[in-house]
């Protein structure tokens, strides 16, 4: 049996993960600060995410190790904030990094999260994944996680993948999703800002699909793009989360409405405002085959 190392094991990324690649046969083992949120079928070994420990016998002689450990960014972005944002990331990777090093019989494949978010605000073109580097705070971290990942010293044999994924949509409790439904429902699921900013995102079913794609495809490696290919402006996206929930009316939020909204829910209007156009170059030119190519949230199940 193939042996799966999920690092930040509870968030609701790797619980998809952890049902996906066990149904097909493997074993999940989960590296986690806590059991909360981890699926049931995920073995959950303690790790803090910063120093080396009995979690790091795990990963010698496992198949893939996939790193989604990272601090949330739906916060402010105050002092505090933006360190715990940057040290979960880059001391994870760096840690995971050591334990490899440190391996008999390393893993074959290292995937380590990083963010579509690191490509600049796009409205006249799309970014592929050789695209251009932003500037501010949120392209900062995930530059500084790919440097902490890409600079990590372990085997040559050790194939490396820094998936810049976007927003990944699940119909559950939580999820952006899930958020997008209810503004829309409630009337509130008209444009953001200019409504011009373009929205690139990934279903679930997708994403775990691209991981599974990417594991088995060794001549791929360095940074991709895991993100569907067909993002959309925001008028629009949120034009077919009113389809969806059946309000034929969406009131709009500008651009110091949505500040303060942003204010008021301690988060930051980055999220919703800048312009993420990115699209999955490598995997289509490999021949991945996207299940969920299109925005029609009225025909997902979940």
């Amino acid at each position: 049996m193939k042996k799966l190392i999920i690092a930040g094991a509870n968030g609701f990324l790797a619980r998809y993960l952890t049902r996906y690649f066990t149904e097909r046969g493997w074993v999940v083992v989960g590296l986690a600060r806590h059991r909360d949120g981890m699926g049931p079928q995920c073995r959950y070994v303690h790790w803090d995410g910063a120093s080396l420990g009995d979690w790091a016998d795990e990963i010698d002689g496992a198949d893939v190790l996939v790193n989604l450990a990272g601090r949330s960014v739906n916060c402010r972005y105050n002092k505090a904030n933006k360190r715990a944002i940057i040290d979960s990331r880059v001391n994870s990777t760096r840690v995971i990094g050591e334990a490899i090093a440190n391996c008999a019989q390393p893993p074959e494949l290292w995937i380590n999260s990083s963010t579509a978010t690191i490509y600049r605000h796009a409205e006249d073109r799309p970014q592929s994944d050789s695209g251009e580097i932003g500037q501010g705070f949120s392209v900062e971290v995930a530059k500084a996680w790919e440097e902490a990942f890409f600079s990590a010293h372990v085997p040559g044999r050790v194939r490396k993948l820094a998936i810049r994924t976007s927003m990944v949509l699940a119909d559950e409790p939580g999820t952006v999703y899930r958020y997008l439904y209810q503004l829309a429902r409630f009337g509130l699921g008209g444009k953001v800002g200019s409504g011009r900013q373009m929205v690139s995102w990934i279903h679930i079913h997708d994403f775990c699909r691209a991981i599974d794609w990417l594991i088995e495809h060794d001549e791929i490696s360095g940074p991709v793009n895991v993100t569907s290919p067909d993002p959309l402006c925001n008028a629009e996206l949120m034009r077919r989360f009113r389809r969806h929930s059946g309000t034929a009316i969406g009131l709009p939020a500008t651009k110091w409405m949505a500040e303060i909204g942003a204010f008021l829910l301690r988060t930051e209007t980055e999220l919703i405002l800048k312009s993420r156009w990115v699209v999955p170059t490598r995997l289509l030119e490999h021949g991945f085959v996207f299940k969920h190519p299109e925005m029609e949230p009225w025909n997902w199940q979940k």
